[in-house]
């Protein structure tokens, strides 16, 4: 019985991303951040169910790969396909023309880079055995918080700069295919998994939480947006230590 209870916790993951995609194609961007959000939260769960019951299976790790992609690769991108929608809208004053309509296609194509480099990156996960204590790439998780942190940041503090970016098509399209590309990269960023306590050895660790806790101290719920930059950032510097 105990063998299925990761197996479980992954399909909660999944059924959470659907659900957050369901809410993103209606516009409801909030709750399907949140929604992603507790999709992490299954994910890590699954994984320390995983090793607390000694519960690993070939079944699970696959099913925790395709439940990510949904999650983290999917449902982003229809949030970033939504503001980009949105913004795009905003900014037309007349009827649509030819040009128009090619800026609806490149609307549609550029959230769509999100999903494939999420399935690369989590199909080359799976066959690297060296990204135990570091990562090669973005991870999945991280790219859906550098999306849903936007969102919520904007929502729950309403700062007319975070509305700004959001709403600009530019800013939107470069924060995607930058995203996209650091998942399927070869940078070296620090895994958030730890043996033990000591600084010895998590140094970027420790000196990513001290600069989220001092945005957070300073910006408020504006800093949820620099959570990802600050984890590439401390984990360059750890690089150098």
């Amino acid at each position: 019985m105990k063998k299925h209870i990761p197996n479980f916790i992954t399909s909660l993951n999944l059924v959470s991303g659907f659900i957050a995609i369901i809410f993103a194609a209606a516009g409801e961007l909030v709750t399907a951040s949140w929604l992603i959000a507790a999709a992490m939260i299954f994910d890590f769960f699954d994984g320390f169910s995983a090793r607390f019951l000694k519960a690993y299976s070939d079944l699970g790790k696959e099913l925790d790969s395709l439940a990510d992609i949904v999650s983290f690769g999917v449902a982003p991108a229809v949030i970033i396909y939504n503001l980009l929608s949105n913004s795009v809208s905003a900014n037309l004053q007349h009827q649509p023309d030819a040009s128009d309509k090619m800026g609806f296609v490149i609307m549609l194509i550029i959230p769509s880079i999100m999903p494939v480099c999420a399935a690369l990156r989590l199909a080359i996960f799976n066959l690297d055995t060296n990204q135990t204590t570091s990562f090669k790439g973005l991870p999945t998780p991280a790219n859906s918080i550098a999306v849903i942190s936007l969102v919520v940041a904007g929502h729950y503090s309403e700062s007319s700069f975070i509305d700004s970016l959001t709403g600009s098509p530019v800013f939107m399209t470069f924060l995607t295919i930058t995203l996209s590309l650091l998942m399927i990269s070869r940078i070296s960023l620090i895994s958030l998994k730890i043996s033990d306590l000591k600084f010895k050895g998590n140094e970027g660790r420790y000196l990513m939480v001290f600069l989220i806790a001092a945005a957070f101290g300073i910006l408020g719920v504006n800093a949820a947006a620099l959570i990802i930059p600050v984890y590439i950032i401390s984990s360059m510097v750890a690089g150098y230590l």
